[in-house]
């Protein structure tokens, strides 16, 4: 019982903590409750966006490779294309192309032939990059506003801060020291969610502008393939592979000279 009663003294004795976050919170009122569910929103929306056009891209650029190895080795075009996913970015260059050589013979107009695919082959990367780039301004939009809103915070807790001094006519640390530290948290919040937004941004874009290289190679390809009948294809689908030689036969040794 005696023990009881000092660790009761004890906890009655010990300073009460009254600058966590959640108190912090609660003093900024609605403002900080606010502040702090837009940048979750944010934060939540930057990281669903990267990981979802993560694996889009992974996803393309995986198909992008075994493209490689079988597409060019296919009699035809049209042969080549089955081989393809159906929902594809590659399949859907190769479709748009046959589609556009069989409507050619369909215009009315002189175009040339070069003219009318091209075209089409264009309009079909810019659709499949501009899918790709969904998501992204979202991005550069949480990087450069999630800042400027924890700093909204900040200039308010600072704010409560001044008029907790008014009120108390002294600058003493208590009445100073929670709108002060809710400030300083709303602009580590600020910080905390833009800058993943803006790291993700920069790595999102540079995985695109690499997968819109590639798809601008394939749509070249497919463009000389069908303006030449099938003729023209890739070099490491039309090169044949170099017979290996082989080892030469040893030389029977001479018979030795008799003296």
């Amino acid at each position: 019982m005696f023990i009881v009663d000092i660790l009761a003294a004890a906890t009655q004795a010990a300073p009460q903590n009254k600058f966590g976050f959640a108190e912090a919170l609660e003093q900024g009122g609605f403002i900080a409750y606010a502040t702090v569910v837009i940048l979750g929103i944010m934060s939540f929306g930057s990281f669903y966006i990267l990981f979802t056009k993560w694996f889009e891209q992974s996803k393309i650029l995986r198909q992008g490779r075994e493209l490689r190895s079988s597409f060019w080795k296919a009699a035809s075009l049209r042969e080549g294309a089955a081989k393809l996913e159906k929902n594809s970015a590659w399949r859907q260059l190769v479709d748009d192309g046959l589609q556009a050589e069989d409507q050619h013979g369909k215009l009315v107009d002189s175009l040339e032939a070069h003219d009318w695919l091209h075209g089409s082959l264009s309009r079909s990367e810019n659709s499949i990059n501009a899918r790709l780039a969904s998501g992204l301004p979202f991005l550069a939009t949480v990087g450069a506003t999630a800042p400027f809103i924890g700093l909204f915070g900040t200039v308010v807790g600072i704010y409560r801060a001044l008029i907790n001094i008014g009120i108390a006519g002294s600058a003493s640390i208590d009445k100073v020291a929670g709108p002060v530290g809710e400030a300083l948290i709303m602009t580590a919040l600020g910080l905390l969610v833009a800058v993943p937004a803006v790291l993700a941004y920069n790595y999102l874009q540079a995985r695109n502008k690499r997968i819109s290289e590639q798809l601008v190679g394939f749509s070249t390809d497919v463009l000389a393939n069908i303006n030449s009948k099938g003729a023209i294809k890739p070099a490491i689908a039309a090169a044949p592979a170099k017979p290996v030689a082989a080892p030469a036969a040893a030389k029977p040794a001479a018979a030795p000279t008799k003296p």
